[in-house]
């Protein structure tokens, strides 16, 4: 019984990324339509590309966030099962309603809600009894900056589009005044390229362990090492902005233009690597959480027998020494090819809403919101912070708006989409125990 519970939560952690890529297209896609740079068709291939890329570049970092959302040791299969399906719903609910809601604060929510309603239904042990079941906030480790724990995810619902609108509006200032024909702007860029190559010189990995190396040669190793690639992209985002800066004010609006536009491939590209790289993760998080709750009640069984290969261990510490997680290399195959499979599909609805209701986007602008919606997944994902995508891109938009003029940004649909962001986690939450209710009654 428990063995064909903890297949259905896969199959059904799997459906979700599914619904996640088409629910979340929109994200990836919505400027690049709005500035007629692709057709529609066109951009969810080209998104749907880069979605399933990330399996090359991102870690488990967010996988291991969300899989450690509420204590594994306290809860059983029926808490996830419940979760995942009270995600799908709402899912499913704002996809139809084209409200561009957050599929990552969904799954956690439900996931959150479920282990809650267990936490006073079935929890005896007064330290993980009632709200006590979840991780709500962890002392950051050593060698890590910021703590860890649901409480951090609920700040990012404010912090993730902030940080996107900030990044965006600085941009937005540096493009706008590097349009100026004068020396200034081409310094004030010499300066902040020489300031970023000492910056990424200085973060890189180049002590890449035998086991971790992908070639031989240690040039290639070093590029290749998953931690230095998202470095590598960043610091691509950058110098492409940087280059192009020193030449904007030389180039006619209509040569401008047509460079925007095959920049704005390069940003929506990168976009469309972070949505992969960090709505995947929670997907693999989830059925982590199944397979180490799965193992904690058959302490005996070998995951890693058969067709099925669940050998998967959470990163964990012992006397002082870390323990590093595994996951069976199908299972991040598989999540990033479904959520590919699901941008694939599109949302159309969510699309209208993020590339024309929140303001009118050009080249310039696509640019500028999806690099610093780019910037901001790569920067969270290192932090092993699960933020949603959606938030973050619809920031970046209001940043660009904001620079034009406030009454630019169409405000009315920006305080809908808040209530929308503000909203999803306790309903999802809330639906999540009613399931857990229900399901209890019957398993």
């Amino acid at each position: 019984m428990e063995f064909t519970l903890l297949i259905v939560i896969i199959i059904l952690a799997l459906i979700f990324d599914y619904i996640n890529g088409f629910h979340d297209a929109a994200n990836s896609i919505a400027t690049i339509v709005a500035t007629k740079v692709l057709t529609p068709f066109q951009a969810v291939v080209w998104a749907a590309f880069f979605n399933f890329l990330a399996y090359w570049v991102f870690g488990f970092g967010v996988a291991d966030t969300v899989a450690k959302t509420a204590h594994t040791s306290s809860i059983n299969l029926i808490v996830i099962l419940a979760g995942v399906i009270a995600a799908i719903i709402w899912n499913l609910i704002t996809w139809w309603k084209g409200i561009p809601s957050s599929s990552s604060h969904t799954l956690i929510g439900g996931f959150a809600g479920a282990a809650i309603a267990h936490g006073f239904r079935e929890v005896t042990d007064p330290e993980h009894f009632g709200f006590k079941i979840v991780n709500w906030l962890k002392a950051a480790k050593e060698g890590e900056l910021l703590p860890s724990g649901v409480m951090m995810v609920i700040l990012f619902i404010v912090f993730a589009p902030l940080l996107g609108m900030i990044i965006s509006y600085f941009i937005s200032l540096w493009m706008m005044y590097s349009s100026k024909k004068n020396i200034y702007p081409k310094i004030v860029t010499l300066v902040l390229m020489f300031l970023a190559l000492w910056f990424f010189s200085s973060i890189l990995e180049y002590d890449i362990k035998p086991e971790d190396a992908r070639f031989k040669n240690n040039i290639l190793s070093i590029i290749a090492y998953p931690a230095n690639i998202k470095w590598f992209l960043v610091a691509f985002i950058f110098f492409s902005l940087a280059v192009f800066n020193l030449f904007f004010s030389s180039f006619s609006t209509a040569t401008a233009e047509a460079i925007l536009k095959k920049m704005q491939l390069l940003s929506s590209a990168a976009f469309s690597l972070g949505h992969g790289g960090n709505d995947s993760q929670k997907v693999m998080g989830i059925i982590a959480a199944a397979v180490a709750v799965y193992i904690k009640t058959n302490p005996n069984i070998d995951m890693s027998t058969g067709w099925l290969d669940l050998n998967v261990v959470l990163p964990s510490e012992k006397d002082g020494v870390r323990i590093d997680g595994v996951m069976p290399a199908w299972i991040p195959l598989t999540c990033y090819t479904v959520i590919a499979l699901g941008t694939l599909s599109g949302g159309w609805k969510i699309v209208k809403t993020m590339g024309s209701k929140i303001t009118k986007v050009n080249a310039f602008e696509g640019v500028v919101a999806e690099s610093a919606g780019a910037l901001t997944l790569f920067m969270t994902e290192h932090f092993k912070i699960p933020v949603s995508t959606t938030h973050t891109i619809t920031g970046s938009i209001i940043g660009v708006g904001i620079t034009k003029r406030v009454s630019a940004v169409r405000w009315g649909v920006t305080v809908s989409l808040l209530w929308a962001w503000v909203l999803t986690i306790p309903i999802s939450a809330i639906l999540a125990g009613f399931v857990y209710y229900l399901l209890s009654l019957f398993l």
